[in-house]
């Protein structure tokens, strides 16, 4: 961790801070920004194997990609003042990723290649099972020798899954974060609640100094 990071992470986690801002940018730590990060490496390099640069479909696939994990990102670090934007960010993550679903599903069907969700069901739960945590366990599983399967139908197949299962995280995400938000509210409710506790500890003790 950089100084500067290092700082920030000390005078955010005050206590007064903690109060006021409470616990937010812990966006590394979650599976759905993890697994939605996995997906934009991956698709980075689906494109730049398999899909010109000229073609309308490489930059489409590449943003809503990149859309994915930057919005569960800018969500979760602007957590602290507003929740109902970290919300909004996080649907859109959930929007984008879901566009990459089908846009992989759209390349196989471009393609005339097999759909395994619905065409081969065991290697289907081998991609759903795969759960690579780096691009490079991914590609190794993608270029392993002995397939009778094409690299591209690998490929394509296992982004279609990997951009599901991001997608599911994403909307679990929300649901914890709808949750969070009734719970323990937002940015202007934990100022009221601060600003009225100091204020009311400052009370008592001049009570106690009257007496």
């Amino acid at each position: 961790m950089s100084e500067q990071a290092e700082a920030k992470r000390h005078v955010l986690g005050s206590e007064p801070a903690e109060r006021i801002f409470g616990k937010h940018s812990g966006f590394r730590n979650l599976r759905a920004y993890q697994l939605a990060e996995l997906c934009y490496d991956f698709t980075c390099r689906f494109c730049e194997r398999y899909i010109p640069l000229k073609d309308r479909h490489h930059d489409q696939m590449v943003q809503a990609a990149r859309s994915g994990f930057q919005n569960i990102r800018e969500g979760s670090e602007l957590s602290a003042t507003t929740k109902k934007l970290e919300l909004n960010l996080t649907n859109v993550a959930r929007g984008s990723l879901g566009e990459l679903h089908a846009d992989y599903k759209k390349y196989l069907q471009r393609k005339q290649l097999p759909l395994w969700e619905t065409q081969d069901p065991k290697l289907f739960a081998e991609a759903r099972n795969l759960r690579p945590d780096t691009l490079e366990q991914a590609a190794n599983w993608v270029n392993q020798s002995g397939c009778r399967q094409t690299a591209e139908e690998r490929a394509a197949n296992l982004g279609a899954v990997l951009s599901a299962q991001a997608h599911y995280l994403v909307e679990k995400l929300m649901a914890r974060q709808a949750e969070d938000f009734e719970k323990g509210g937002g940015f202007s409710e934990r100022l009221y609640q601060a600003r009225t506790a100091h204020r009311q500890t400052g009370e008592n003790r001049q009570k106690g100094q009257n007496k």
